[in-house]
């Protein structure tokens, strides 16, 4: 249970027979697929309700974000298990969603001479040059040949927001599950080691979560089986671990944080709806980017910046707007307006981090569960697919009578999860980034080695928790800028109560970014004008500093540097961080962005995130 949570007050509780705990594509799947199959020919149900006897079985999907679809991402996908549960699929149904019709990757030189490269990171550039297909006055090389295990053509591109919005529509309409938004889960509810249910936030509290006038506590959610689907970051399968703790061997130390905007192209733009562009080598060699075409000329475009970006300064704004003015970019975007920004972490740990699926009285699905492929760059395919694979099987329970005990989910959801394709790609995949362990061009050696071997060799490196990569910013900028020099930025950073990656960024040579209050916009301006983030009153803080003398200790706080809506915001009296959740986009990156250990926990950092409300309203993204 959630720590903010007010456990010994007198709460209300409710049954039902299945709870969803998130809104994304893996809950989706499992809702459209079970909805679908809830009622036999005859128009009975397939089994009656145990919370309410005499109607279908119950079924209530909670969702933190004020609306459903808020906040998740532009992708691109094969769209396999998309297609499997709607097999006529018209897409031009779907807002912003599109076939895909044009596809390149393409390495990005530094037109500016700021990166941080290896000796022979710069020598393979040099080459590139020298091949045809470089375009030196773009600063760029298309590769000629994508390798298949990227390649997603044919596929979809698709606003992910969007497409929940449609999808959520038809569950709802079926009557058979409903969708309840603005509805944050504290923690699970265990009663002798089986899962039984969840317990809401308690409302009408100050910020340390203390009730106040118009107290509320959560009530309880009884529920014969839940089902985990709240991502990577999500406080209730993580609660759940800490519960049940992981399978031998199992860890999940990879992450990155997409930022991305859907943007209006200018007038005259040549790109073609569905084209799709994957970049790499720039802002920094650690940072991949993306970019796809909506029917209207409209693009999602934006980068991820990985756990492995050793950098303890890492920001994720300012490289964004650095890698879209990138020349071979720019000629596309100048001119353009900012319709939409947010930003997610992403649960790159794939077959590394895969948690128990199943328990009693629970299973998980989507990223929560590992399903991200971290060889093809692909997680929304996969998790509809486990959507589908439990709806599946919990409509084969619910014929039985199952009480849905985990010997039960493991001979149904778990034995259909271990013969899918889902999981065949994903021992493909397994270790096919074990090498950016190392550097970028083992990395990028590695993802070559298991995509063309089909898992058979790999790069092989030990996987490092994220604070154990963290040098210091002395140590990053050795040779650059002096250690005195840092620390008169760093004094005054902190007396304005700002971050030090602009000043250090700026000495290093990074140019000024020209704001033009049209797509270049402030930080600041991309939360109100992009991302319309707001936050409810009388809800707790949701991101805790747990123990005060680490941050007071913390040289580095990167979870400051790292934040994508600035709600995390340096002390200019020192010490702990102040946290504004008027700000905070609930991406979760601080979870992972923070260079110091819990002291309790080794796999753990000294920040806690939470159950919350609010966060970015808008569905484009």
């Amino acid at each position: 249970m959630s720590e903010n949570q007010t456990p010994e007050v007198p709460r209300q509780s409710m049954e039902a027979d299945i709870v969803c705990v998130g809104f994304g594509p893996a809950v989706a799947g499992f809702l459209t697929t079970l909805s679908r199959g809830m009622m036999n020919e005859d128009g009975t149900p397939v089994a009656d309700s145990k919370a309410m006897p005499g109607m279908p079985p119950q079924v209530i999907c909670y969702e933190r974000a004020d609306d459903i679809g808020f906040g998740v991402s532009g992708v691109v996908t094969k769209g396999r298990g998309i297609r499997a549960s709607f097999p006529d699929l018209d897409l031009s149904q779907i807002p912003m969603a599109s076939e895909v019709t044009e596809e390149k990757v393409v390495y990005l030189l530094d037109p500016i001479g700021a990166s941080r490269k290896s000796g022979t990171l710069k020598m393979g550039e040099k080459l590139m040059g020298l091949m045809p297909g470089c375009d030196k006055s773009l600063h760029a090389f298309e590769l000629p040949w994508i390798p298949p295990f990227l390649k997603k053509e044919p596929g979809m591109v698709l606003s992910m927001g969007q497409f929940c919005q449609w999808a959520g529509s038809q569950v709802m309409g079926s009557g058979m599950a409903q969708i309840w938004p603005g509805t944050p889960v504290a923690g699970p509810l265990f009663e002798e080691g089986r899962l039984t249910g969840v317990r809401l936030v308690d409302q009408g509290v100050n910020k340390q979560g203390e009730p106040e006038a118009g107290f509320m506590p959560g009530m309880d959610i009884k529920a014969a089986l839940t089902i985990l689907g709240d991502g990577p970051v999500g406080p209730v399968s993580h609660a759940v671990d800490q519960e049940k703790g992981l399978p031998e061997g199992k860890h999940q130390r990879d992450y990155a944080v997409g930022m991305k905007m859907v943007v209006q192209l200018p007038e005259g733009c040549d790109l073609k709806p569905g084209t799709v562009l994957h970049t790499l080598g720039f802002p920094e060699p650690e940072i991949f980017g993306f970019m796809y075409v909506y029917p209207d000329m409209s693009a999602s475009l934006g980068i991820f910046v990985p756990s492995w970006f050793d950098n303890p300064v890492r920001t994720a704004y300012r490289y964004l707007q650095h890698w879209m003015m990138h020349p071979y970019l720019w000629r596309w975007l100048e001119g353009g307006t900012l319709r939409s920004w947010g930003a997610k972490t992403l649960g790159e740990s794939g077959k590394h981090g895969e948690p128990f699926l199943a328990g009693d009285g629970y299973a998980r699905i989507g990223e929560c569960s590992g399903s991200t492929n971290v060889l093809t760059g692909s997680g929304v395919d996969e998790a509809w697919t486990t959507g589908i694979l439990l709806g599946e099987a919990v409509l084969e329970l619910l014929r039985e009578g199952s009480d849905f005990s985990k010997e039960d989910l493991e001979r149904t959801y778990v034995a259909k999860r271990r013969a899918s394709w889902v999981e065949s790609e994903a021992l493909v995949a397994e270790k096919a980034r074990d090498g950016f362990q190392s550097g970028v061009v083992q990395g990028l050696i590695g993802m070559a080695m298991s995509g063309l071997s089909g898992g058979k060799l790999n790069w092989g490196s030990a996987i490092k928790r994220p604070y154990e990569r963290i040098p210091s910013i002395e140590e990053f900028y050795k040779g650059r800028i002096t250690p005195s020099e840092i620390a008169q930025i760093r004094k005054d950073c902190t007396a304005k109560g700002q971050g030090l990656h602009d000043a250090l960024m700026d000495k290093v040579g990074w140019p000024e970014i020209p704001l033009d209050g049209q797509m270049l916009i402030s930080h600041q301006d991309a939360l109100l004008m992009g991302g319309k983030v707001q936050a409810n009153p009388g809800y707790a803080d949701h991101v805790i500093f747990k123990h005060h003398s680490v941050c007071e200790a913390c040289n580095e706080k990167i979870c400051i540097e790292a934040c994508s809506g600035q709600a995390i915001a340096m002390n200019p009296e020192g010490g702990v961080p102040l946290f504004d959740r008027e700000k905070c986009v609930h991406c979760g990156a601080c979870l992972w962005n923070c260079s110091k250990a819990d002291p309790k926990d080794p796999e753990a950092t000294n920040v806690a995130f939470r159950a919350g409300s609010g966060g970015l309203h808008s569905a484009e993204n």
